[in-house]
C-alpha cells in the first residue's frame, strides 16, 4: 500500500478513528486514576477475641484426661485378655469398668504391627490393649467396637490385618510374619 492510499483511508474514516482514540484515552485515564478499595475485614471472632481466660479454659479442656465411663469395649477388652477388671463408682449413679493397667514390663511393643504407630499405640493403651494376645483374640464384634473408638484412625485395624499380624507375633512365628508383612 502506498502512502497516498493510507492518507485517503484516514481522510475517509477520520470520525471513527478519532472516536477510537478518545475511548482509548478515557480507558487509560480511568485505569491510572482509580483507587484500590481497602481490603475487606472479616467480622468473625476467634478464641483470642474472647479474652485469655476463655483461651485458657479451652486449653484446659483439650488437655484434660478422658472421663471414666462404662463401655462394653473396655470391659470386653479386659475380659477377653483374661485380665482382672476393676469397677469404680462414678457420681454415685453409674459404675465404670476399666481393665487393670499393665506395667510396661508386661506390655508388648505394639508398634511392631504394621500400620500401628505411636498415636494408635497410646490410644489402645488407654483402652486397655497392650499385648499381642489381646489383639489376636479379637472377634469381629470386638474389632468393630475398638474401631469405633479410634477416631480418625477408624478402619486401620481391618485394613492392616492387625488380628492376623498379632497372632503371628504372639505365636513367635517371625518367619511367617516377615514373609507376609516384611521385616519387623
Amino acid at each position: 500500500m502506498q502512502s497516498t492510499d493510507i492518507l485517503a483511508t484516514i481522510q475517509a474514516n477520520w470520525p471513527a478513528l478519532s472516536g477510537a482514540a478518545v475511548l482509548l484515552l478515557a480507558l487509560v485515564f480511568w485505569l491510572l486514576t482509580r483507587t484500590k478499595a481497602p481490603p475487606r475485614r472479616r467480622e468473625g471472632t476467634d478464641v483470642l477475641s474472647d479474652g485469655a481466660a476463655r483461651a485458657q479454659r479451652n486449653s484446659a479442656l483439650i488437655d484434660a484426661p478422658p472421663a471414666a465411663s462404662l463401655t462394653s469395649t473396655t470391659l470386653a477388652a479386659g475380659m477377653l485378655a483374661g485380665e482382672p477388671v476393676i469397677a469404680v463408682a462414678v457420681e454415685d449413679t453409674a459404675i465404670a469398668a476399666a481393665p487393670v493397667p499393665q506395667t510396661d514390663a508386661s506390655a508388648d511393643d505394639l508398634s511392631r504391627i504394621k500400620g500401628l504407630g505411636p498415636k494408635l499405640r497410646t490410644r489402645l493403651a488407654e483402652l486397655g490393649v497392650t499385648r499381642f494376645t489381646q489383639i489376636a483374640a479379637w472377634s469381629e464384634a470386638d474389632l468393630a467396637a475398638i474401631d469405633a473408638q479410634l477416631g480418625a484412625f477408624a478402619g486401620r485395624p481391618a485394613k492392616d490385618n492387625w488380628i492376623e499380624q498379632a497372632r503371628l507375633l504372639a505365636g513367635g512365628d517371625l518367619a511367617a510374619y516377615e514373609g507376609k508383612y516384611g521385616k519387623v
